[in-house]
C-alpha cells in the first residue's frame, strides 16, 4: 500500500469513528437523561396502579380515543428487556477493554 493510500484510508477511519462516537455522545447523554422514565414506568407496571388501569380499560371504563399503549402485556415489559439488554451489552464491551496505562496512569 501506496503512503498516500494509508493516510487517505486513515483520514476516512478518523472520520468516521469522530462522527460515531460523537453521535453515541448524544444518545447516551440523551439515554441518561430518561433513566428516571424508566424507572417510573418499571414501578407503574409493577403497581397495583397498572393492574387497575388495565382493569378499567379491559372494562370499557376508560375512553376510547385514550392512547393506551402502556397497558398492553408487552410495551413496558419490551421496553425494560430492551433497556436490560442495552445496559448489558455497554457492560460486556467497557470490561472486555483494556485501559490504556495513560489512563490507569492518571486515575
Amino acid at each position: 500500500m501506496e503512503q498516500h493510500e494509508r493516510i487517505q484510508i486513515m483520514e476516512n477511519a478518523l472520520d468516521e469513528v469522530t462522527e460515531k462516537i460523537s453521535a453515541l455522545r448524544q444518545a447516551f447523554t440523551e439515554y441518561t437523561g430518561i433513566r428516571e422514565k424508566i424507572i417510573q414506568l418499571e414501578q407503574y407496571y409493577t403497581s397495583d396502579l397498572w393492574v387497575k388501569d388495565y382493569e378499567d380499560d379491559e372494562a370499557g371504563k376508560l375512553p376510547e380515543d385514550l392512547k393506551r399503549g402502556v397497558l398492553s402485556q408487552d410495551a413496558i415489559d419490551d421496553m425494560l428487556n430492551d433497556d436490560l439488554e442495552l445496559r448489558g451489552m455497554i457492560l460486556q464491551e467497557l470490561s472486555g477493554r483494556h485501559v490504556p496505562e495513560e489512563a490507569e496512569s492518571q486515575e
